[in-house]
Protein backbone atom coordinates (compact mmCIF):
# COMPACT_ATOMS: atom_id res chain seq x y z
CA UNK A 1 0.00 0.00 0.00
CA UNK A 2 1.07 3.72 -0.84
CA UNK A 3 1.81 5.81 2.27
CA UNK A 4 -0.92 7.46 3.60
CA UNK A 5 -1.56 11.26 2.21
CA UNK A 6 0.75 10.97 -0.62
CA UNK A 7 -0.28 13.24 -3.34
CA UNK A 8 0.37 12.59 -7.30
CA UNK A 9 0.58 15.26 -9.82
CA UNK A 10 0.09 14.00 -13.14
CA UNK A 11 0.20 16.14 -16.43
CA UNK A 12 -0.80 14.56 -19.50
CA UNK A 13 -2.76 16.20 -22.57
CA UNK A 14 -4.34 13.17 -23.47
CA UNK A 15 -7.77 13.45 -21.64
CA UNK A 16 -8.43 9.23 -21.99
CA UNK A 17 -4.47 8.71 -20.75
CA UNK A 18 -4.75 10.99 -17.92
CA UNK A 19 -8.37 9.65 -16.72
CA UNK A 20 -7.33 6.20 -16.74
CA UNK A 21 -3.97 7.10 -14.99
CA UNK A 22 -6.11 9.10 -12.57
CA UNK A 23 -8.50 6.04 -11.98
CA UNK A 24 -5.48 3.58 -11.92
CA UNK A 25 -3.28 5.52 -9.30
CA UNK A 26 -6.85 6.39 -7.12
CA UNK A 27 -7.51 2.37 -6.86
CA UNK A 28 -3.61 2.13 -6.06
CA UNK A 29 -4.34 4.43 -2.74
CA UNK A 30 -2.82 7.81 -4.40
CA UNK A 31 -4.42 10.84 -4.18
CA UNK A 32 -4.59 12.18 -8.00
CA UNK A 33 -4.63 16.16 -9.34
CA UNK A 34 -4.69 16.19 -13.08
CA UNK A 35 -3.37 19.04 -15.44
CA UNK A 36 -3.50 19.22 -18.97
CA UNK A 37 -0.71 21.47 -19.93
CA UNK A 38 2.25 22.85 -18.66
CA UNK A 39 0.49 25.98 -17.38
CA UNK A 40 -2.02 24.47 -15.42
CA UNK A 41 0.51 22.07 -13.94
CA UNK A 42 2.48 24.96 -12.50
CA UNK A 43 -0.92 26.54 -11.42
CA UNK A 44 -1.64 23.36 -9.06
CA UNK A 45 1.67 23.04 -8.22
CA UNK A 46 1.61 26.88 -6.54
CA UNK A 47 -1.56 25.77 -4.27
CA UNK A 48 -0.72 22.48 -3.06
CA UNK A 49 3.02 21.07 -3.78
CA UNK A 50 2.67 17.55 -4.72
CA UNK A 51 4.80 14.43 -3.15
CA UNK A 52 5.36 12.93 -6.72
CA UNK A 53 4.99 14.65 -10.36
CA UNK A 54 4.34 13.23 -13.37
CA UNK A 55 5.05 14.91 -16.72
CA UNK A 56 4.44 13.36 -20.39
CA UNK A 57 7.04 14.80 -22.31
CA UNK A 58 4.61 15.67 -25.64
CA UNK A 59 2.89 18.75 -23.54
CA UNK A 60 0.94 21.51 -25.72
CA UNK A 61 2.61 24.65 -25.36
CA UNK A 62 5.33 24.22 -22.79
CA UNK A 63 6.54 20.80 -23.49
CA UNK A 64 7.51 18.29 -20.77
CA UNK A 65 11.22 18.91 -20.68
CA UNK A 66 10.94 22.85 -20.12
CA UNK A 67 7.90 22.00 -17.17
CA UNK A 68 10.29 19.92 -15.72
CA UNK A 69 13.38 22.55 -15.77
CA UNK A 70 10.35 25.03 -13.77
CA UNK A 71 10.04 22.72 -10.97
CA UNK A 72 13.43 22.49 -10.79
CA UNK A 73 14.53 26.19 -10.35
CA UNK A 74 12.72 26.36 -7.01
CA UNK A 75 11.96 22.70 -6.30
CA UNK A 76 13.30 19.30 -5.59
CA UNK A 77 10.19 17.40 -5.47
CA UNK A 78 10.50 14.00 -7.11
CA UNK A 79 9.65 13.78 -10.89
CA UNK A 80 8.67 10.87 -13.58
CA UNK A 81 9.16 11.99 -17.19
CA UNK A 82 6.49 9.98 -19.51
CA UNK A 83 7.38 9.09 -23.37
CA UNK A 84 5.85 7.43 -26.07
CA UNK A 85 9.11 6.57 -27.79
CA UNK A 86 11.54 3.86 -26.30
CA UNK A 87 14.02 6.33 -27.41
CA UNK A 88 17.54 6.95 -25.78
CA UNK A 89 17.72 10.70 -26.65
CA UNK A 90 13.87 11.79 -24.60
CA UNK A 91 15.66 9.48 -21.74
CA UNK A 92 18.76 11.45 -21.32
CA UNK A 93 17.04 14.59 -22.24
CA UNK A 94 14.62 14.16 -19.72
CA UNK A 95 17.54 13.45 -16.83
CA UNK A 96 19.24 16.30 -17.98
CA UNK A 97 15.89 18.49 -17.14
CA UNK A 98 16.27 17.06 -13.81
CA UNK A 99 13.95 13.67 -13.46
CA UNK A 100 14.88 11.61 -10.92
CA UNK A 101 13.11 8.09 -13.29
CA UNK A 102 11.34 7.79 -16.52
CA UNK A 103 8.61 5.45 -18.05
CA UNK A 104 7.76 4.69 -21.74
CA UNK A 105 4.10 4.14 -22.57
CA UNK A 106 2.04 2.20 -22.97
CA UNK A 107 1.88 1.32 -19.31
CA UNK A 108 -0.12 -0.78 -16.89
CA UNK A 109 -1.16 1.55 -13.88
CA UNK A 110 0.28 -1.13 -11.48
CA UNK A 111 3.64 -0.42 -13.33
CA UNK A 112 3.64 3.07 -12.74
CA UNK A 113 2.59 2.69 -9.20
CA UNK A 114 5.32 0.61 -8.36
CA UNK A 115 7.59 2.89 -9.91
CA UNK A 116 6.52 5.18 -7.55
CA UNK A 117 6.73 3.43 -4.76
CA UNK A 118 10.73 2.86 -5.74
CA UNK A 119 11.14 6.32 -6.78
CA UNK A 120 9.67 7.18 -2.90
CA UNK A 121 11.37 4.54 -1.20
CA UNK A 122 15.22 5.29 -2.88
CA UNK A 123 14.56 9.07 -2.14
CA UNK A 124 13.90 9.02 1.61
CA UNK A 125 16.35 10.70 4.16
CA UNK A 126 19.70 9.67 4.13
CA UNK A 127 20.46 7.16 7.21
CA UNK A 128 21.73 9.53 9.65
CA UNK A 129 25.90 8.54 10.75
CA UNK A 130 28.16 11.72 9.84
CA UNK A 131 27.09 14.53 11.20
CA UNK A 132 28.97 16.93 9.30
CA UNK A 133 31.26 15.74 6.25
CA UNK A 134 33.85 18.86 4.94
CA UNK A 135 35.56 18.90 1.65
CA UNK A 136 37.46 22.44 1.13
CA UNK A 137 34.66 24.92 1.31
CA UNK A 138 32.00 22.56 0.95
CA UNK A 139 30.32 21.04 3.68
CA UNK A 140 27.63 18.00 3.75
CA UNK A 141 25.06 17.55 6.77
CA UNK A 142 23.41 14.29 5.69
CA UNK A 143 21.35 14.24 8.72
CA UNK A 144 19.58 17.37 7.90
CA UNK A 145 19.68 17.16 4.11
CA UNK A 146 21.70 20.41 3.32
CA UNK A 147 24.83 21.26 1.29
CA UNK A 148 26.54 24.21 2.03
CA UNK A 149 29.56 25.91 0.09
CA UNK A 150 31.54 28.95 1.66
CA UNK A 151 28.22 28.60 4.70
CA UNK A 152 25.78 29.24 1.32
CA UNK A 153 22.70 26.25 1.14
CA UNK A 154 22.96 24.90 -2.46
CA UNK A 155 20.33 23.32 -4.39
CA UNK A 156 20.42 19.91 -5.01
CA UNK A 157 17.57 17.23 -5.95
CA UNK A 158 17.00 14.62 -3.72
CA UNK A 159 18.70 12.01 -6.08
CA UNK A 160 21.58 14.43 -6.08
CA UNK A 161 21.92 14.65 -2.74
CA UNK A 162 21.36 11.30 -2.52
CA UNK A 163 24.58 10.45 -4.76
CA UNK A 164 26.92 12.97 -3.08
CA UNK A 165 26.07 11.33 0.56
CA UNK A 166 27.23 8.21 -1.39
CA UNK A 167 30.43 9.66 -2.33
CA UNK A 168 31.51 11.52 -0.01
CA UNK A 169 30.73 8.97 2.64
CA UNK A 170 33.39 7.08 1.26
CA UNK A 171 35.99 9.58 -0.35
CA UNK A 172 38.85 8.36 -2.39
CA UNK A 173 36.75 5.21 -2.75
CA UNK A 174 36.29 4.56 -6.68
CA UNK A 175 32.16 3.38 -7.42
CA UNK A 176 32.06 1.93 -11.20
CA UNK A 177 28.36 3.05 -12.59
CA UNK A 178 26.78 -0.41 -11.97
CA UNK A 179 27.24 0.17 -8.09
CA UNK A 180 26.51 3.77 -7.98
CA UNK A 181 22.97 2.29 -9.81
CA UNK A 182 22.62 -0.28 -6.57
CA UNK A 183 23.17 2.11 -4.11
CA UNK A 184 21.52 5.41 -5.09
CA UNK A 185 18.91 4.11 -7.74
CA UNK A 186 17.96 0.46 -6.06
CA UNK A 187 15.79 -0.29 -8.76
CA UNK A 188 18.93 -0.06 -11.36
CA UNK A 189 17.33 -2.97 -13.35
CA UNK A 190 15.54 -0.84 -15.24
CA UNK A 191 17.82 2.17 -15.96
CA UNK A 192 20.85 2.37 -17.64
CA UNK A 193 24.31 3.13 -16.72
CA UNK A 194 23.80 6.49 -18.53
CA UNK A 195 21.82 7.88 -15.98
CA UNK A 196 24.73 8.15 -13.29
CA UNK A 197 26.47 9.87 -16.18
CA UNK A 198 24.12 12.41 -16.63
CA UNK A 199 23.26 12.81 -12.75
CA UNK A 200 27.28 13.04 -11.98
CA UNK A 201 27.07 16.52 -14.76
CA UNK A 202 23.41 17.86 -12.68
CA UNK A 203 25.96 17.22 -9.59
CA UNK A 204 28.96 19.14 -10.66
CA UNK A 205 26.73 21.84 -12.18
CA UNK A 206 25.05 22.11 -8.68
CA UNK A 207 28.28 22.15 -7.44
CA UNK A 208 29.27 25.40 -9.05
CA UNK A 209 32.94 26.09 -8.02
CA UNK A 210 33.13 23.07 -5.80
CA UNK A 211 32.42 20.77 -9.27
CA UNK A 212 35.94 19.71 -9.33
CA UNK A 213 36.03 16.91 -5.98
CA UNK A 214 33.64 14.52 -8.33
CA UNK A 215 36.32 12.98 -10.09
CA UNK A 216 35.52 11.01 -13.09
CA UNK A 217 38.14 7.97 -13.01
CA UNK A 218 38.25 6.45 -16.31
CA UNK A 219 36.77 3.50 -17.59
CA UNK A 220 35.73 2.42 -14.22
CA UNK A 221 33.50 5.52 -12.37
CA UNK A 222 33.40 7.99 -10.13
CA UNK A 223 35.26 9.32 -7.20
CA UNK A 224 35.09 12.32 -4.14
CA UNK A 225 38.39 13.53 -3.85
Amino acid sequence: MCAVGTHILSVEDDERIRAAVKLGLEEEGWTVDEAASGEEALEIFGRSTPDVVLIDIMLPGMDGFELCRTFRRTSDVPIVMVTARNDTHDVVAGLEAGADDYLTKPFAPKELSARIRALLRRLRPVAPGHARLQFGDLELIPDEGKVLRSGSELHLTKTEFRLLCELAQNPGRVFSRESLLDKVWGDHAVLEERTVDVHVLRLRKALGTADYLVKTVRSVGYMLS
